[in-house]
C-alpha cells in the first residue's frame, strides 16, 4: 500500500519541553494527546498547512522554522506521510492568546511526560528522532 497524502505536526519548544494538546472527545482521535498539525490540503505544503491548522485550531500566528522528523503510519486504513516541524509562535505570550478550538487542554510537557500520556499513535512514530533532537540542542 502506497502512503497517500501527508500529514503536519508541529513541535514548538520552550526549553526541554514541547506543546501539545488533548483533542476534544469523538473521532478517532477523541481525547488523545497530540503535537497539533493535521492533513496537507491538495497544493499546500506542510509549512503552509501548519500555519492554516494552528490559525484554525487555536488562533495563533506560527512560524515554521526546520522539518525535524518524518514517518509513516495508517489512519482508518489509509496510509499517509507524517512531516513535524519546529515552530515557533509568533505572539510573546501564547497562553493568553490561545483559544481551543479543537482540543480540551493543551501544557508543555517534557518527552518523558509525554511517553506516559495517551498520544496520537502517529505522533508516537516520532518521539525517538524528537529525543535524539533535544539531546543534540538542549
Amino acid at each position: 500500500m502506497k502512503a497517500s497524502g501527508v500529514s503536519v505536526a508541529g513541535i514548538a519548544r520552550q526549553g526541554d519541553k514541547l506543546f501539545v494538546a488533548r483533542r476534544l472527545p469523538g473521532g478517532s482521535l477523541g481525547n488523545k494527546w497530540e503535537f497539533p498539525g493535521g492533513k496537507a490540503e491538495e497544493g499546500e505544503t506542510g509549512e503552509e498547512a501548519l500555519v492554516r491548522e494552528f490559525q484554525e485550531e487555536f488562533s495563533l500566528a506560527i512560524r515554521v522554522e526546520e522539518e525535524l522528523a518524518r514517518a509513516v503510519f495508517t489512519h482508518n486504513g489509509v496510509k499517509r506521510n507524517l512531516r513535524a516541524y519546529l515552530i515557533r509562535f509568533e505572539t510573546a505570550d501564547p497562553a493568553a492568546a490561545l483559544v481551543l478550538n479543537e482540543h480540551e487542554e493543551w501544557k508543555w510537557a517534557s518527552i518523558e511526560e509525554i511517553e506516559q500520556l495517551d498520544f496520537a499513535p502517529s505522533d508516537t512514530k516520532i518521539l525517538p528522532t524528537l529525543k535524539s533532537y533535544l539531546k543534540a540542542n538542549p
